[in-house]
C-alpha cells in the first residue's frame, strides 16, 4: 500500500482542458483515422448533385407538321366529294340514248348486249376524265379520302351486275338484264353518293325505281327504260349538278 500510495503522489494530475485534448485525440485515431486498417467507421463518400436527365421535346415543326397532317386527313373525312362533273355525266347521257338507238336496230341480243358494252366502257373514259379534269380545276386530288369511299362504294354493285349478267344470259333470261343494270346501278349510285353531293343519291334512287318497274313491264320497253336511265337521268341530274357544284 504505501508503494501504490508513493507511485500515485509521483504521477501529476491532468487539467480538465488536457483531459479534453487527450479524449479528441484518441477519437481521431480511433474512428477518422487515415489508415483504413485501423478505421472503424468509413469515411463519407463524397456528394455528387444527381440531375435527371429530361427528354428532349420534338422538335417544333415536326409538331406542327403532325398536326396539320391530321388536320387534313379529318377536313378530308368530313369534306364531300364533289369532283363529280355535271357535265360528264351529261356526255355519258347523251352517248346513252345514242346507245340506245343503235341497239334498238340489233337483230340479236348478242348484238344489243355488245353495243351497251361499248357504251359502259365509253361511258368509264368520260366518267374518269371529266372527273379528273374538274379535280384538278379545284385543286383536289382525285383519290382523296371522300374520292376512294365513292369508288369503293359503286364498284361491288357493278361488279355484281356483271356476275348476274353472265349468270342470266346463260339461263336464258335475257329480259330480266335491263331491270337488273338500272336496279344494281342505281344501287352504287346511292351507297357512293353517300359521300357526294345530295343530288348523287336521288339520282340513285330515281335508277332503282327504274330497275323495279323494267322488271314489271314487258320485254319491248327495255330500251325505253334504259334510255330513260342511263340517258335521261344522267342529262337532267348533270345539268343540276353542273349548275349547283361548279361544272
Amino acid at each position: 500500500m504505501a508503494l501504490v500510495e508513493q507511485r500515485s503522489q509521483n504521477i501529476p494530475l491532468l487539467r480538465s482542458e488536457e483531459l479534453s485534448s487527450i479524449r479528441n485525440l484518441l477519437c481521431l485515431i480511433k474512428y477518422l483515422t487515415p489508415f483504413r486498417i485501423l478505421r472503424i467507421i468509413p469515411r463519407m463518400g463524397s456528394i455528387h448533385m444527381v440531375i435527371p436527365q429530361k427528354e428532349e421535346p420534338p422538335a417544333l415543326h415536326e409538331r406542327a407538321m403532325d398536326n396539320l397532317k391530321y388536320i387534313r386527313e379529318t377536313m378530308e373525312r368530313a369534306t364531300a366529294f364533289t369532283a363529280i362533273s355535271g357535265w360528264g355525266q351529261v356526255a355519258i347521257g347523251i352517248t346513252a340514248l345514242a346507245a340506245t338507238f343503235i341497239s334498238a336496230q340489233q337483230k340479236s341480243f348478242k348484238g344489243w348486249l355488245a353495243v351497251w358494252f361499248a357504251e359502259a366502257v365509253i361511258a368509264l373514259l368520260i366518267a374518269g376524265w371529266s372527273m379528273d379534269r374538274k379535280a384538278r380545276a379545284a385543286k383536289m386530288p382525285l383519290l382523296s379520302g371522300p374520292g376512294r369511299k365513292v369508288a369503293f362504294s359503286l364498284s361491288p354493285p357493278i361488279f355484281a351486275g356483271g356476275i348476274l349478267t353472265v349468270v342470266l344470259y346463260r339461263a336464258g333470261l335475257t329480259t330480266a338484264i335491263p331491270g337488273l343494270w338500272l336496279l344494281l346501278y342505281g344501287t352504287g349510285v346511292i351507297t357512293g353518293g353517300m359521300f357526294s353531293v345530295s343530288a348523287v343519291p336521288i339520282m340513285g334512287l330515281c335508277f332503282m325505281v327504274l330497275g323495279a318497274a323494267a322488271f314489271l313491264t314487258p320485254a319491248g320497253f327495255a330500251n325505253w327504260f334504259m334510255a330513260a336511265g342511263f340517258g335521261g337521268l344522267h342529262i337532267i341530274f348533270g345539268v343540276i349538278i353542273a349548275r349547283r357544284y361548279g361544272g
